[in-house]
């Protein structure tokens, strides 16, 4: 599907902070930011994402923040009565 049909059937913009532990340093926290679009609010991209990354990789993960914006709102949307044809 294309964005704007994603965003059409409700996913939103959703950015993702990842704290994780470095695997050759445990004490010491990395930050991964992860964009993509999304459902709210069960966020299965991201959910899938995650469970890759437990998964795969080595980075024990230490928490997760997620923030969500819709793209396009039904305020955004209007339908104007006109239809105007272009040759």
């Amino acid at each position: 599907m294309s964005d704007l049909e994603l965003r059409l059937k409700g996913y939103r913009l959703t950015t993702a902070e990842i704290l994780y532990h470095m695997p050759d340093h445990p004490a010491v926290l990395q930050s991964f930011i992860w964009q993509e679009l999304d459902i709210a609010p069960r966020y299965p991209v991201l959910v899938r994402f995650l469970r890759f990354w437990e998964t795969s990789l080595d980075g024990k993960l230490h928490s997760v923040r997620v923030a969500a914006r819709g793209l396009i709102s039904p305020a955004e949307l209007k339908l104007t009565g006109h239809e105007l044809t272009l040759h």
